[in-house]
């Protein structure tokens, strides 16, 4: 109940008009970006820090923005999955395969439909879990010392790379590629410089925001220059809204059980949406009988989307409680936390309430603006989806390049981001995943800290880090995470099947 009373106390802090305006902001930028394919929620964020960092707002305003960009997108991807069979990002992907297939039958209009009131369940109920489990697991983490929180940043290092595309070697060296990075500058310790080659802009070590910037808006400007326009010929017309509320109901159960595993997925770092769709897709499949998943079921639409969403909402948990984001987009907010002054972790909810509950209630008032905006306005997002692609790549150069001066007013930050974006193209061209990659660059400092105090309580015996229950636990899981992605990738083709 005290959970619950909190929540409500955060809606003091959301319903204010200023955070209002961002998560009204977030949703929109969120819907329209989720749907373009290869923008993504993490580009957004990217290009959008820098200019958020110079309006000297809230940090809980700023996370408000972040957040409502992140699960805004996620809705923003089905339209593009439903009516041109082009997820916008991996976690929409099982929602072409009934969407598409209802929007060639003339059904657009419910599928989407469907999405969104299957997103609303998904990610409304998954608040109130996030506000019931933050706070135990804030309990077991303050029982967290140094080797505990070292073998932490372990476990998620291996669950990003073990969940991330790609070969698990190739997200091994990504990860240590962000570390290099993260270790760049004056060692605080030892005041030795590190591979800074002697230049003095290098000192200070490399901003976050200029790394993010060059490794994903950047490089995707690259990839982008390299495809072709894309082909709308394939695009389904958009048909009526109007569902009925048999349709609705028979949905209902699955919505349901779908938010609930999303949820318990989406807080296992590295999990994240697309593997949380997969499953709830897969489940549902075999659940119900007779279907017609794979045919145009309007059930095998509101699966994934609210599994999807649920986990969106439930990968917050480790991101502000433990310190541990799952996914490259959240490892970007984690960032934006530690450069407004913010420290996640178990001690959060104690030293800024106002911005995990501000941001739980946000999320409520967030999806509301969804389901009430995004319906009437899914026309003028069908024609959003037509733009061509040189208006997009000018508009996100002008701002990765102004973002990046306005930093520190510094041409050797633009000059950064050019090299960190060639860098980051031929790290995707060679399917590097770039997750693990920014994972390094944010929790960097923090594993190093961490270590250098575990060593020093033990004397420099490595015993320390196998001695607690808790860091048998995680060494456990870090070991279960690795064996995971065979079983998903089995259920990914029962899926397909």
């Amino acid at each position: 109940m005290e959970s619950i009373q909190l929540l409500f106390e955060g809606f003091a802090t959301a319903l204010t008009f200023q955070n209002i305006l961002f998560v009204l902001l977030g949703v929109f930028l969120g819907t329209v970006i989720g749907m373009l394919p290869g923008i993504g929620p993490v580009n957004a964020i990217a290009v959008l820090f820098p200019i958020v960092y110079t309006l000297e707002v809230p940090a809980a305003t700023v996370m408000i923005l972040f957040a409502g960009i992140y699960y805004g997108s996620q809705y923003g991807n089905s339209i593009s999955s439903i009516l041109l069979n082009v997820p916008g990002t991996s976690a929409a992907a099982v929602t072409t395969i009934d969407g598409y297939a209802m929007a060639k039958q003339g059904l657009g209009g419910k599928a989407l439909a469907m999405s969104a009131i299957a997103s609303f369940i998904g990610g409304t109920i998954s608040i109130f879990f996030l506000a019931f489990f933050a706070p135990k697991l804030a309990e077991l983490a303050i029982n967290f010392g140094p080797a505990e929180y070292t073998v932490l940043m372990v476990f998620a290092f291996i669950a990003l790379s073990s969940f991330s595309q790609g070969s698990l070697l190739k997200a091994i060296i990504s990860a240590f590629l962000g570390l290099a990075i993260a270790a760049i500058g004056i060692d605080s310790t030892t005041g030795v410089s590190r591979l800074t080659f002697g230049m003095m802009e290098l000192y200070d070590g490399i901003d976050f925001i200029v790394v993010v910037i060059g490794f994903f808006a950047v490089s995707e400007i690259l990839i982008m220059l390299g495809q072709k326009e894309g082909d709308q010929s394939q695009m389904q017309p958009l048909t009526s809204l109007w569902i009925t509320f048999k349709e609705i109901t028979n949905s209902l159960a699955t919505s349901l059980r779908s938010c609930v595993s999303g949820f318990l997925i989406g807080v296992l770092p590295g999990a994240g949406g697309t593997i949380a769709s997969f499953i709830a897709y897969a489940t549902e499949k075999k659940i119900l009988r007779p279907n017609q998943f794979g045919n145009g079921d309007i059930r095998g639409v509101a699966a994934p989307e609210s599994a999807n969403n649920s986990a969106s909402v439930g990968s917050f948990i480790p991101l502000l409680i433990l310190g541990v984001p799952g996914s490259e987009t959240t490892a970007v907010m984690l960032g934006g936390l530690i450069s407004f002054g913010i420290k996640p972790g178990p001690l959060l909810l104690e030293t800024s309430p106002d911005v995990f509950w501000g941001l739980a209630a946000s999320m409520f008032i967030g999806n509301l603006f969804l389901i009430i905006l995004n319906l009437p306005l899914v026309g003028l997002f069908a024609k959003i989806l037509q733009t061509p692609r040189w208006i997009l790549m000018s508009l996100i150069t002008m701002l990765c390049v102004v973002g990046a001066y306005t930093i520190n007013g510094s041409e050797f930050d633009v000059l950064l981001i050019l090299i960190f974006g060639l860098i980051g193209y031929f790290l995707r061209r060679a399917d590097f995943p770039l997750a693990p990659l920014i994972l390094g660059v944010v929790l960097g400092d923090l594993i190093e800290t961490n270590f250098r105090r575990a060593m020093i309580y033990s004397g420099g015996d490595v015993i320390i880090f196998f001695e607690s229950n808790i860091c048998l636990t995680l060494w456990i899981l870090a070991a279960v995470s690795l064996f995971a992605p065979t079983l998903i990738n089995s259920i990914q083709k029962k899926v397909h099947s």
